[in-house]
């Protein structure tokens, strides 16, 4: 392959330039850092694009490559020294755990291409699934609701809804059994609804 040729062809970063150089100076090097509180940091992707929910928590050393390329659900939680590498768009879910020194990477390279191009897929973690610390996502890879990557694992292809996967690359283990947890978080909510209307309507009898 000949590096000299590599060019980034038709990807683009998704903001204009201003905004990236704003980013790398002082978004960044505040969200990054081991001193500014997690609703500052929250505040800090909100308003450098970042879609996020309420009750997030960002700890210290959190590495994020693009903030308009981020959407956080409700009550994520992100470890220590985690790296959000999203070249493409990475979607985490709801009450979702991505813990210490989790990479998140969007970006490959086409190995048979004599220019080694640059080749970009997303990532999305669905919902109450636990992403154990020095784990590795890659591009593409759709975690399923309540799956469990455990310690070290690499993870190149989807995971199935409620799996616990371990090894490299990652392989399935076991089912994943919640005990207290009868109800998936939108079954129960919609139970909570149905219940309200019920009452409401009882009350009009």
């Amino acid at each position: 392959m000949y590096l000299n040729r590599y060019t980034l062809n038709t990807y683009t970063p998704g903001a204009p330039y201003w905004q990236q150089l704003l980013w790398y100076i002082i978004g960044s090097t505040l969200v990054q850092s081991r001193f500014t509180p997690s609703i500052c940091k929250v505040w800090i992707l909100r308003r450098f694009g970042a879609q996020v929910g309420q009750g997030v928590r960002i700890k210290p050393g959190v590495r994020v490559k693009f903030p308009w390329r981020l959407v956080l659900g409700n009550f994520v939680w992100i470890g220590e020294d985690a790296w959000l590498d999203n070249l493409a768009t990475i979607t985490v879910e709801s009450h979702v755990c991505i813990s210490q020194g989790v990479y998140l990477c969007t970006g490959n390279h086409d190995w048979s291409d004599p220019h080694f191009q640059l080749k970009t897929a997303p990532i999305v973690i669905q919902q109450g699934s636990w992403i154990a610390a020095r784990s590795l996502i890659g591009p593409g890879v759709v975690v399923g609701q309540g799956a469990i990557l455990t310690l070290g694992s690499v993870a190149g292809r989807s995971l199935e809804p409620m799996t616990i996967y371990a090894g490299n690359p990652a392989q399935s283990i076991k089912r994943r059994k919640i005990s207290e947890m009868t109800l998936s978080i939108p079954e129960a909510e919609r139970s909570v609804h149905a219940a309200t209307i019920e009452a409401s309507l009882l009350n009009n009898l």
